[in-house]
């Protein structure tokens, strides 16, 4: 977008100059005032001149009535979770409506640090899309997984310097947040003054108080109403999240009055390319929560002006002069579609198809073959120690897991996943540096009667992750994934049921989103197959090493006890 001197910007404002766009009968909602205002929209260099009757521009366009929004913001977003590069990430949202989103590109950063945010960076330049990139701040998470990279405060520093990032991701250590852990104050202090996310679930009390105190403005990882209206009124804002795998939105809707509707706003974290490509992104959070019966207007607020003013993103997130001309035009107010899309006066997207495509950058070579296994350390067998075994038990749309602890199935010595039980065998291989190390454990909850799925995507850490009922499955379906260069599969026995190459990173595929989308859904269907019943076994997968998310984790360590945030042992007293 081409800034237009102010004096250019005024005289157009004044009506002594035509601009480049009018358009015409539109029924603009305010956010700012609430209320619904039929207008003309004066368009000039990308931004919005002004608002009202007696102008003239070079182009007209009549909408003959279409409501026009401010273009939606997605308030926290991992683009690496589409499983595809940035072009293609828009090429889903932005039909949708969505002209920013803020993204946290950890996962890219703790597989190949600095190198893989600025390519994020510089993979989002020239795109229909504003993406607004914040520092990852737990590169890696906690000291109990092995990353690709590390990530110092001085590190962020120079990202936040360059003008790579506009503040802090979320804070993912929040022991070390609230325990005033060196490494992670340094990183608040260096982002002071910028936005600075948070990630603290299930914390309260004392515990908030000091985790606010720090100087964390917002939370992501509410799961009960009362944990979010807690943190409400401790000063935080609400960023009610509805992925793939986490969906809270439906449970926390009911929180939101007008008095506190200003201090939260919707986000999505992790959505695969078919929730992208069916449901949507934050547009289709809007609609159900209008169905819920949120006012409207108050709905799109959370998605327009309230990121806007979290994220210090003051020229967007309304229509207004001066701020850039990205609107969402739709027909129908309780249940808002795009039918239109421009990102800075310019239409980009019309009746759910992107104009005119984006390709793909090029990688370096550097990002790619990133996946290394030492097969010399990993041991898949358990052998019997105790009768009884610490179990994760994985809860249907949540990310949080419950520790149990079972009575073990035992054969010929050694413990063994028991599908009849619906206990499998899980595993976590490191892929970065070839140090051998593999922890092992037991799950349940994915349902597999047979076989085994693989993935290169296991957040934050992205090693290797795997599920099965036996070790000849496991085996196929971790060699599936190394031979393409990182990515998903599924096997039983030795044959490969589906698979999905993620040779970027071991992240993201370099494919266009509707052939990774076919790809997945193949997978799904393997899994389903193999016995699953979850919705996405594969997501739900990536999120069972993330040992920053209680109550019972596994890394390439071992098993972690998020509640201690500590390591502990496979074997337990009975």
């Amino acid at each position: 977008m081409n800034d237009l001197p102010s004096s250019d910007l005024l005289s157009i404002s004044r009506g002594e100059y035509p601009a480049d766009l009018i358009l015409r009968n539109a029924r603009l909602v305010n956010v700012f005032s609430g209320q619904i205002e039929t207008t003309d929209i004066v368009i000039a260099q990308g931004k919005i001149a002004a608002l009202g009757a007696g102008y003239t521009a070079a182009e007209e366009v009549d909408l003959q009535n279409a409501y026009v929004a401010p273009g939606l913001i997605d308030a926290h977003v991992h683009i690496e979770s589409s499983l595809c590069l940035p072009p293609q990430f828009a090429t889903a949202v932005v039909p949708r409506g969505i002209t920013t989103v803020v993204a946290d590109p950890h996962e890219i950063a703790n597989v190949s640090g600095a190198q893989g945010v600025r390519f994020m960076a510089e993979a989002s330049c020239d795109l229909p899309l504003r993406v607004e990139l914040m520092a990852p701040s737990c590169v890696p998470a906690t000291n109990m997984a092995s990353s690709g990279a590390t990530l110092t405060a001085d590190d962020l520093a120079t990202l936040l310097a360059d003008g790579t990032v506009r503040g802090l991701a979320e804070v993912m250590n929040f022991p070390g947040v609230i325990s005033g852990n060196g490494d992670v104050t340094a990183k608040i202090r260096a982002f002071a003054g910028t936005p600075i996310d948070g990630h603290a679930p299930a914390v309260r009390d004392k515990q908030l108080n000091a985790y606010v105190a720090a100087g964390v403005g917002s939370d992501h990882e509410c799961f009960t109403p009362e944990e979010a209206q807690e943190k409400l009124s401790r000063g935080l804002y609400i960023l009610i999240r509805e992925a793939t795998n986490a969906k809270n939105l439906d449970t926390l809707l009911p929180i939101i009055t007008p008095a506190n509707s200003r201090r939260i706003c919707f986000c999505t974290d992790d959505r695969t390319p078919a929730d992208l490509l069916t449901a949507g992104s934050v547009d289709d959070m809007i609609r159900r929560a209008i169905a819920f019966g949120i006012d409207p207007i108050e709905a799109i607020r959370m998605c327009t002006l309230n990121p806007s003013e979290w994220f210090n993103m003051h020229d967007r997130g309304a229509i207004a002069p001066g701020r850039v001309a990205d609107l969402f035009i739709f027909d129908d107010l309780q249940i808002p579609a795009a039918r239109q899309v421009y990102t800075a006066g310019k239409l980009v997207a019309q009746d759910g198809a992107i104009i005119d495509p984006v390709p793909n950058p090029l990688v370096p070579d550097t990002l790619k073959g990133t996946c290394k296994i030492k097969w010399s350390g990993v041991r898949l067998d358990v052998g019997l120690r105790k009768r009884h075994i610490r179990v994760i038990v994985h809860l249907a749309n949540q990310l949080v897991t419950e520790n149990k602890v079972m009575n073990a199935t035992v054969r010929a010595g050694n413990i063994m996943a028991d599908p009849q039980r619906d206990i499998l065998k899980i595993a976590v291989i490191e892929r970065h540096n070839e140090t051998g190390r593999c922890g092992i454990g037991f799950i349940q909850g994915f349902g597999l009667q047979e076989g085994a799925i693989a993935g290169t995507v296991a957040h934050d850490h992205h090693n290797l992750i795997t599920i099965g009922v036996d070790n000849v499955s496991i085996l196929t379906a971790i060699k599936a994934v190394l031979s393409a260069g990182g990515g998903l599969a599924a096997a039983n026995g030795q044959q490969i049921l589906a698979s999905l190459p993620l040779p970027v990173a071991g992240l993201m595929s370099d494919r266009p989103i509707a052939e990774v989308k076919k790809n997945y859904d193949q997978l799904l269907a393997a899994a389903k197959q193999l016995g699953s019943k979850l919705e996405d076994p594969f997501m739900a997968m990536s999120f069972m090493g993330l040992e920053v998310i209680p109550s019972l984790k596994i890394t390439d360590r071992g098993l972690v006890d998020v509640n201690a945030f500590a390591l502990t042992e496979l074997f337990a007293n009975g």
